[in-house]
């Protein structure tokens, strides 16, 4: 699994199950991909997954398929559907697909805001976000409703067993970072449907806002380091870099205190240049207050200027998830007590599998 999510996919059938993602915010590129029961999202769209060496098939009468390696079949594979709430649209004509998507076999996601402060300045864009490519290409808004959001959860738990529900954003002008809108947004779907939920943005002005969003109906939240090196975040993500680490520090244990251990994470990119040894050694400060570490690979997405950047090698993924999903284990941190988001979906990484007594 580590060595597919590393290396991609290449589809005989590209129509297969959901529709793949190009461009937009993260997961992009990827598509959903069913082995051995779990649900992993794969390159499909990258440099790299077209020259991977692993094919699959197109699915037979039974939607499943043969994964080969070569010539050589491995596994049998499934894809997720399309979900039955992607046929719907609002009253104002907008498709339940532009305001969120579904990750994974069972999550929907979603981006509140499509623009970003960072993304808007060349000078200050993450180099490896696509945030703007979906609104360009007319597959979402700019700014989802609360109302609109609400309705489109519903419809998703009701239509399509939804279990939890990720909701990031672009960076707005405001100090809160964010947290407001998100504030606004799960207040309004908790209000309609009874579905745990994560927000994600960076550390707001003030550590208030963490107690805000737990009163609005947020269960966990995510603020993402993804670059931890100074030199390097100031290469690849300038903008976000204003924001010093001490801040996210400070920030990540005052949402401990109010969402819990476990329920706060943060992401981190593996191939972006921070060593094993950095990842692992700031994994264990994180674990040892309480957020989750997930460890993630890299992958270079089309139109983004990091496109050719190689995604890191199934090697070096092996060598930072291995210990990290035994100290995860020995920390209690594990993905399956997360109440919702990302790291509890768990598809864009093979960790939880490393936290487990199975290889992967």
């Amino acid at each position: 699994m580590t060595e597919l999510q590393s290396q991609g996919l290449r589809l005989l059938d590209p129509g297969a199950g959901a529709g793949s993602r190009r461009g937009g915010a993260g997961p992009s590129d990827h598509k959903a991909v069913t082995v051995d029961g779990v649900t992993l999202m794969v390159p499909v769209h990258t440099h790299t997954a077209f020259s991977s060496p692993f094919v699959a098939d197109a699915p037979g009468p039974d939607g499943r398929s043969v994964l080969r390696r070569g010539s050589i079949p491995i596994a049998s594979v499934s894809f997720p559907r399309q979900p039955r709430f992607y046929a719907r649209s609002t009253a104002d004509g907008i498709p339940y697909s532009h305001i969120a998507t579904l990750h994974g076999s069972d999550v929907l996601a979603t981006t509140v805001l499509q623009t970003c402060i960072r993304y808007e300045s060349r000078r200050k864009a993450c180099r490896f976000c696509a945030i703007g490519q979906s609104l360009a290409a007319g597959r979402t808004i700019a700014h989802k409703t609360p109302a609109q959001l609400a309705e489109v959860a519903k419809a998703a738990v009701e239509l399509d067993g939804v279990k939890h529900m990720v909701m990031t954003t672009g960076t707005p002008p405001t100090p809160d970072r964010g947290a407001k809108v998100l504030c606004d947004s799960a207040e309004a779907i908790r209000a309609a449907v009874d579905l745990p939920l994560q927000a994600q943005c960076e550390p707001p002005d003030t550590d208030a806002w963490f107690q805000r969003m737990k009163d609005a109906g947020v269960d966990t939240l995510g603020m993402h380091l993804e670059v931890i090196g100074d030199a390097l975040r100031r290469e690849i993500l300038p903008g976000k870099a204003e924001v010093p680490m001490s801040r996210y520090w400070s920030a990540f244990e005052a949402a401990v205190e109010v969402f819990g251990r476990g329920q706060v994470s943060t992401y981190l990119l593996a191939g972006l240049g921070d060593s094993a040894e950095l990842l692992l050694s700031t994994s264990e400060r994180l674990l040892a207050m309480g957020v989750y570490p997930f460890v993630v690979p890299f992958v270079p997405i089309s139109g983004t200027p990091l496109e050719d950047r190689p995604a890191p090698s199934a090697e070096f993924m092996r060598s930072v998830l291995e210990p990290l999903g035994q100290r995860v284990a020995d920390a209690g941190l594990r993905a399956g007590d997360i109440k919702a988001g990302c790291g509890r979906c768990a598809a864009c990484s093979t960790l939880s599998r490393y936290e487990a007594p199975l290889a992967v």
